[in-house]
């Protein structure tokens, strides 16, 4: 939601913006083969009932209806995501991050899909232009994942400690499903502040 909401804020401004992804997980302890789900997970995790824990999914789904997205959270799949971020910075060094990043995102989010399952992993990378034979080789390594890693102790580093978070030539910081209009004023006073004009590129991570 906050990616999709920074996505249209970027449309709104006359300055090029260069984004790049990193990786986060939120429990790197997940099991990839999950027997409970979002509702359990987050009353466990937060100490509510689970009845609470879906009436603040239900809030969540709403806003993502706002912003053009269909979460279907009854069936969504839980699951570790590390195999997942490896694959994403395969598609980096492809060129292919942002679109596979949709892909995960609405893989996870509306088609209920296990994010965690290498065949599964698989076909979503073909889908974006990935050589399914160059993924398989990469699942069934160790590749990337110093990468991955060297992300998350950046993020520990520079205190980050949830997602979305959005960092702007390393100085500027927005956290959360912010509104549109939220970014569209930053970016803004980021851009006004230093001075740029269109031909050079705003940063943002």
């Amino acid at each position: 939601m906050g990616k999709r909401r920074l996505e249209d804020a970027i449309q709104k401004v006359d300055q090029s913006i260069e984004v790049e992804y990193r990786s986060f997980e939120l429990d790197p302890a997940m099991e990839w083969d999950v027997v409970y789900n979002i509702y359990e997970k987050l009353a466990n995790k937060y100490g509510m009932s689970v009845e609470q824990a879906k009436a603040n999914i239900k809030n969540m789904v709403q806003m993502a209806q706002g912003a053009g997205l269909d979460f279907q959270m009854d069936t969504l799949v839980l699951t570790n995501t590390f195999d997942a971020h490896r694959l994403t910075m395969l598609a980096k060094q492809k060129g292919l991050a942002h679109e596979m990043e949709e892909r995960l995102f609405k893989a996870h989010y509306t088609e209920s899909k296990h994010i965690g399952d290498h065949q599964t992993l698989i076909q979503l990378a073909e889908e974006v232009g990935l050589d399914p034979s160059r993924v398989e080789e990469l699942l069934n390594s160790d590749l990337m994942s110093d990468q991955v890693r060297a992300d998350e102790q950046e993020a520990t580093q520079l205190g980050i400690k949830s997602v979305p978070y959005f960092l702007i030539d390393r100085e500027y910081a927005i956290t959360g499903a912010q509104s549109t209009e939220a970014f569209v004023q930053l970016l803004q006073k980021v851009i006004d502040g230093d001075g740029k004009d269109t031909n050079e590129s705003t940063r943002l991570i």
